[in-house]
């Protein structure tokens, strides 16, 4: 068997950012790239608003803080120098009340920290920008874009294996065997043996992280984004993201409407436990990721702090009115008829046994393998910072 100079697991596009880092820093090394699916990018990278985060919301010297601004910037690049569709449209954060006025403002602390530009406007001026949109006042953030970051990862693929990598699709990979020497891959497909191992993992982050020994305690919970898609004839109604401010609370960023690269206007996503890590319709359900998931100690801890929380967003899910008046508190004219729909997406979310969601990008390592743990948004904006920061540590 081939020994490889590195392997990368995963086919998204922090994945394949890390073997397009790996490949940059050594020319001529030996790589394999082992994604578990039959395409690259067809879970958290496929299904997603397609934003280019500013970095705004994160805690100050975060890896998120820092890792986001540099990846904002590098995304844009990137996509000029490859022909790669991309807008710098704005983002508009509305306030629709006194107390999402108060956050706001210590948002824009933040921002200020953070170094993000930003415009503090009011409701006047917020209905000159947006007729159709609401509020007591806003953050305008200019630097906030859109993309495919599909089309991102696959140019990033096209460069890796212009340098000589190798990918193999349809490798699930189940257990990793290290040794003094080298690390082994192995799963119902065949096994690959590498002096070095990368695994991106996402959804499966911590199987990858059991099978490789280490010891940190965590599950990655699922939880289901659901969208909606408003009739083309609608897709004009805004011409900047618009987001509502952000519960420090919660760990996501609320329903939100986004126009899309290719011309349409999503609405979403809300936030509901996923019963399939990997099951993107509606009720999908897989017997192992249930037991995991609902046996862990963490997942109860979740589930006890944010009783409410879960029980409105299950109730959204299952009925569209609800789902609709989070939508109207900054758009009012929307309709039910006006939500079509679309695909969800899968956040994977990483929850320690104390119940702690892991907000920040959380990295491990053993003596020949780096595991990135958590890696939630804004990790597809913030892929190329990330693999840098990982590539460092190889």
């Amino acid at each position: 068997m081939t020994t490889y100079d590195f392997c990368v697991i995963d086919g998204g596009i922090v994945g394949v950012a890390t073997a397009h880092q790996i490949l940059t820093r050594h020319p001529g090394a030996n790589l394999v790239l082992l994604e578990k699916a039959s395409e690259l990018a067809t879970h958290q990278t496929g299904h997603n608003s397609g934003v280019i985060h500013s970095g705004i919301y994160y805690p100050p010297n975060s890896l998120k803080a820092t890792l986001c601004r540099r990846g904002a910037r590098w995304t844009k690049e990137f996509a000029a120098a490859h022909d790669i569709p991309h807008r710098v449209c704005g983002k508009l954060l509305v306030a629709a009340d006194d107390a999402e006025y108060a956050r706001m403002l210590a948002l824009h602390e933040r921002s200020i920290t953070n170094g993000v530009a930003v415009e503090l406007i009011d409701a006047a001026e917020l209905a000159r920008r947006e007729p159709r949109i609401t509020g007591v006042g806003a953050l305008f953030v200019p630097d906030t874009g859109i993309i495919d970051f599909t089309q991102v990862t696959t140019a990033l693929a096209d460069e890796v294996r212009a340098a000589g990598g190798e990918f193999v699709l349809g490798a699930e990979i189940t257990t990793l065997t290290e040794t003094a020497d080298a690390v082994t891959a192995a799963g119902p497909t065949g096994s690959w043996s590498a002096r070095r191992l990368v695994a991106c993992a996402g959804l499966q982050a911590d199987r990858m992280a059991r099978a490789a020994g280490l010891r940190r305690d965590f599950r990655i919970v699922p939880f289901r984004g659901e969208y909606y898609q408003l009739p083309q004839e609608r897709a004009g109604l805004v011409r900047t993201l618009i987001y509502p401010i952000p519960d420090p609370e919660l760990p996501f960023l609320g329903v939100h409407l986004s126009p899309t690269i290719d011309g349409a206007l999503t609405v979403g996503p809300n936030a509901v436990l996923g019963l399939a890590r990997e099951g993107y319709r509606k009720g999908s359900f897989d017997a192992r990721d249930a037991r995991e998931i609902l046996g862990f100690t963490g997942f109860h801890r979740v589930a006890r702090a944010n009783v409410r929380t879960g029980l409105r967003e299950l109730r959204d899910s299952l009925f569209k009115r609800g789902y609709l008046a989070q939508c109207r508190r900054y758009c009012p004219e929307l309709t039910l008829a006006d939500l079509l729909p679309r695909e969800a997406g899968i956040r994977a979310q990483a929850v320690l046994r104390d119940g702690t969601l892991v907000h920040d990008f959380m990295i491990e390592r053993t003596e020949r393998s780096i595991h990135l743990l958590n890696a939630p948004s804004p990790a597809a904006t913030s892929a190329m910072p990330i693999a840098e920061h990982i590539v460092d540590q190889l």
